[in-house]
């Protein structure tokens, strides 16, 4: 008797303790990752240019919370006329990851131009002209959005290529 008194005292413990285990663990819920981005509810808000062979873009999402990956399209903006925009070579810098952008969040990227060498007018390193436009179009999440540098001057490169971090 004494064996089984023991038996259902360790039973009933066992039972209570791993019950109150069970029911006092804490449910870790695993959010499901935002849906993709989409033009409609983004904003190229600023095109910053720290230096004059770097432009750094911020994109604000004015929707839901979303996610942004990848990297820009760039093209030269056509002087008032889409289909005179002159598209640019986008050059991946770093690994494209998923960026969760809030409601009201933001992410960035980085834009980085051959120079124009020289003062005023200015020459490329390669003999060819350089490009001088007053804006940029910025492709993101299957929008183009017009930018124009911040400082209120021109964007200019050598050549039809510009290298571009990914959201971050």
């Amino acid at each position: 008797m004494r064996g089984t008194r023991k038996t259902a005292v360790l039973t009933a413990a066992t039972a209570l303790l791993a019950g109150g285990l069970l029911a006092g663990s804490p449910t870790v819920a695993t959010a499901a990752p935002a849906a993709p981005c989409t033009g409609d509810q983004l904003l190229v808000t600023r095109a910053d240019r720290p230096d004059t062979t770097h432009v750094r873009l911020t994109v604000v999402n004015e929707g839901a919370a979303c996610q942004l990956r990848g990297f820009p399209t760039v093209a030269l903006a056509g002087q008032g006329s889409p289909d005179r925009n002159r598209p640019l070579r986008v050059v991946p810098v770093g690994e494209a990851r998923p960026v969760p952008v809030s409601a009201g969040g933001s992410a960035s990227t980085v834009l980085t131009f051959t120079p124009v060498l020289g003062e005023a007018d200015g020459y490329c390193a390669s003999g060819a002209d350089p490009t001088v436009a007053p804006s940029l179009v910025i492709g993101v999440a299957g929008m183009g959005f017009q930018v124009a540098p911040s400082d209120g001057g021109r964007f200019a490169l050598c050549g039809d290529t510009v290298r571009a971090t990914a959201f971050r």
